[in-house]
């Protein structure tokens, strides 16, 4: 037994460490066409390839760690599958990336630092260069240590740990930024936290909880649907398509809300169409909110890859542009090969390393269904609205994950104030039950069997205990699992909570320490 386990172990491993050096190898081939597409595009200066690898190392990261938080709700819900996410999540990822990513970006994000204190254009092509490298590699840990993080705020640290170090002063942070940055690890979960649980706590008081669950799902469900085709119509309008058609708030808002009466027409209709297969089970309903959670996930992944792709080609454009007119710019036109090496990275990373952090955000901080998953998408875009028009800083990576907690907090308060405990004894009395009649079954068996002469009901009764024991056999796990789960969704994972939070406070300095160390090792190789 001991040598069949340990012989099952190493084949794991030997399948894990191939797949290991798959995926390196698949990331190393498209760094190396990287190199050798971009080594000639400055004659005689091959920096820029050394940085537009390092813009395809940051691209793969940020599909590694920050598109989970489009897809892990979808996913742990099992709304859609991990491969059928993957495929969701890199297609709309590379189309936000090259239809909606903007023909012009902003070579110094958020403005943390002012361009004009850099002495030499080569100091910022320096600092630009660390600042890619730095965020990179602090999103690689961070992918590792199974936390998600924002890119935003890892690009963020390292163009000040860069700034700070090409220009030898503080001076040149705008503190005023930064203040509203770090406002946001608060503002970004604490909002998407209660939007979640709110929508969540509605659709249980008048959906879930209702005598006649049916009756209530086919009135509301095309409400709620209706409610989120409102919010992300003009979630994308506003940013999504915002580097195409630049539209304010009211017009994106009338033609969500026209969206919303189309969707709510279409829904309703569906949802009367398929009434005879629905029931008052819980279940039943949920399926219902499956397909607009694919849809959600396809629209986040969208308006996230017009909006973060700039993390990743925002500084290698403002290089670019700066080693061929050797100035330095605050805007910066993106080639067409820049924007293609972001959006290719940036699928490339979700497909070969976004699994890990996609579990993470979809199953390890609580358990979701397709109800909350919901919640938590429709949280992720009203948040995004409500934050914009009132001025709030805040992070999508914050608020995605705060809904999650959200809803793990809201379900751990229900479940206390329904007693869990007698939730728990009734799955122990039902588990012990199957128990009993497993064993009864296997003793009748062994009787059965040690008799010497078996007669033809004594044949037919042991088939049709094995047949018996098979099926027990299968309960007792399933109400095994159950009970497990029942006491694991008892409480949200707090030390992935923890693990979380304290990930997002040190990302900016964490960045920011390794860009200014990366940029005195340029410094130092190219002076």
């Amino acid at each position: 037994m001991e040598i069949n386990t340990f012989e099952k172990m190493q084949k794991k491993a030997e399948k894990k460490s191939r797949g290991d050096f798959l995926r390196l190898g698949l990331s190393l081939v498209f760094m190396a066409i990287v190199l050798l597409a971009t080594w000639n595009k400055i004659p005689g200066n091959p920096f820029l390839a050394v940085a537009a690898v390092f813009g395809a190392y940051m691209a793969m990261n940020i599909g590694a760690n920050d598109v989970a938080n489009n897809v892990g709700p979808a996913v742990g819900s099992k709304a859609l599958t991990m491969m059928g996410a993957i495929l969701i999540a890199a297609v709309f990822e590379s189309a936000g990336a090259l239809i909606a990513g903007g023909d012009v970006t902003g070579t110094i994000k958020k403005g943390i630092i002012d361009p004009a204190a850099f002495a030499h254009p080569e100091y910022f092509v320096w600092a630009m260069t660390a600042a890619l490298l730095a965020a990179a590699l602090w999103l690689n840990l961070a992918t590792w240590l199974k936390a998600p993080v924002s890119t935003t705020h890892s690009i963020v640290g390292g163009v000040m740990g860069g700034g700070i170090a090409a220009a030898g002063s503080f001076a040149i942070v705008s503190w005023g930024t930064m203040g509203k940055i770090a406002a946001s690890w608060v503002i970004s979960p604490v909002l998407g936290g209660i939007i979640a649980a709110s929508f969540l706590y509605a659709i249980k008081k008048t959906i879930v909880y209702k005598e006649h669950t049916k009756e209530a799902a086919m009135k509301l469900v095309p409400l709620y649907v209706a409610v989120m085709g409102w919010a992300f119509v003009t979630y994308v309008i506003l940013k999504g398509i915002k580097h195409v058609v630049k539209l304010g708030f009211p017009v994106a808002a009338g033609i969500g809300l026209v969206g919303a009466v189309v969707i709510f027409v279409l829904v309703k209709a569906a949802i009367a169409k398929y009434a005879h297969t629905l029931t008052d089970e819980r279940e039943s309903v949920n399926k219902l909110f499956t397909i607009p959670l694919i849809f959600a996930a396809a629209l986040l992944s969208f308006a996230h890859g017009a909006n973060d792709v700039a993390n990743a080609v925002g500084p290698l454009a403002g290089i670019y542009d700066a080693l061929a007119h050797s100035t330095i710019s605050t805007k910066a036109a993106i080639p067409l090969w820049v924007m293609v090496i972001g959006a290719v990275g940036i699928s490339l990373g979700l497909a070969l390393y976004g699994p890990k952090l996609i579990k993470t955000v979809g199953s390890e901080i609580t358990e979701l269904d397709q109800i909350r998953a919901f919640s938590i998408a429709l949280a992720a875009a009203i948040t995004v609205i409500i934050a914009s028009q009132l001025g709030l800083p805040v992070s999508s990576t914050h608020i995605a994950l705060g809904g999650v907690f959200g809803v793990g907090f809201l379900r751990e308060w229900l479940d206390r104030t329904q007693r869990l405990e007698y939730r728990i004894k009734e799955e122990k009395e039902k588990l012990e039950e199957l128990k009993a009649m497993l064993e009864a079954h296997k003793k009748e068996l062994e009787l059965l069997e040690g008799k010497e002469t078996k007669s033809q009901e004594d044949y037919e009764r042991i088939v049709h205990l094995f047949a018996l024991i098979g099926d027990l056999q299968k309960r007792v796990k399933k109400e095994s699992k159950a009970l497990k789960n029942v006491y694991k969704t008892k409480y949200v994972q707090r030390a992935a909570v923890k693990k979380i939070v304290a990930a997002w406070i040190i990302t900016v300095p964490a960045a920011a320490v390794l860009s200014a160390i990366i940029f005195y090792v340029i410094k130092g190789m190219m002076v």
